[in-house]
């Protein structure tokens, strides 16, 4: 079998944790790329736009030295076609799990590989319902501080696991990569085959 290695244009632990599970080789390269979404972007152009400036800035910053695949990936929670970005502090946590409980919610998990003239993506979309959250638990769930960076407010590899009742689609895309489609994209790439 022959594994990559590559750059990963993120400094997430979890996206790390996944790229190891994977059994890839990596580099991690801390960018600053501009997480907005524009005004009517729809949450799927939005996290592929993301996801694709991650991997496309890491390029850039690789260009000149050795050349090897650059993966960026963005994740967002969408709830009635909003998206629910990293709180920015407690009062908006708060509002975020309020909206998540007791419901349905999808995470988009838009997966991004630059390597030479290659701009490649795909889009894991799944979908998470919450059991219902009392005011107790959103409060012991905030003073954790495990969903302080995290879309929506929450780890679902974390604490938060209590509060899920049903997952459909990829785990690992809802913890920020997607394995399957990363193989898939390592593999178009001819960076990841098993002979």
């Amino acid at each position: 079998m022959n594994l990559p290695t590559v750059y990963l244009a993120s400094g997430s632990p979890r996206r790390s944790e996944l790229l190891l599970q994977m059994g890839v080789t990596f580099d991690i390269l801390r960018l600053d790329v501009d997480e907005t979404q524009y005004l009517n972007e729809s949450p799927e152009d939005y996290v592929r736009r993301v996801a694709i400036a991650k991997a496309q800035a890491g390029w850039q910053r690789v260009k000149s030295g050795t050349k090897r695949p650059v993966i960026g990936a963005d994740t967002s929670v969408i709830v009635e076609q909003t998206v629910l970005g990293k709180p920015k502090n407690e009062q908006q946590a708060r509002s975020m799990l309020q909206r998540l409980s007791a419901r349905q919610h999808q995470v988009l998990t838009a997966v991004a590989i630059v390597y030479d003239d290659h701009v490649l993506y795909r889009l894991s979309q799944s979908s998470v319902t919450f059991s219902t959250l009392t005011p107790a638990e959103i409060t012991w769930y905030l003073s954790t501080g495990e969903g302080e960076d995290k879309a929506g407010s929450y780890a679902i590899q974390g604490l938060a696991a209590m509060f899920i009742q049903e997952i459909q689609g990829s785990y690992s895309g809802i913890m920020g990569l997607p394995i399957r489609e990363t193989r898939e994209l390592l593999m178009e790439i001819g960076q990841f085959c098993y002979e």
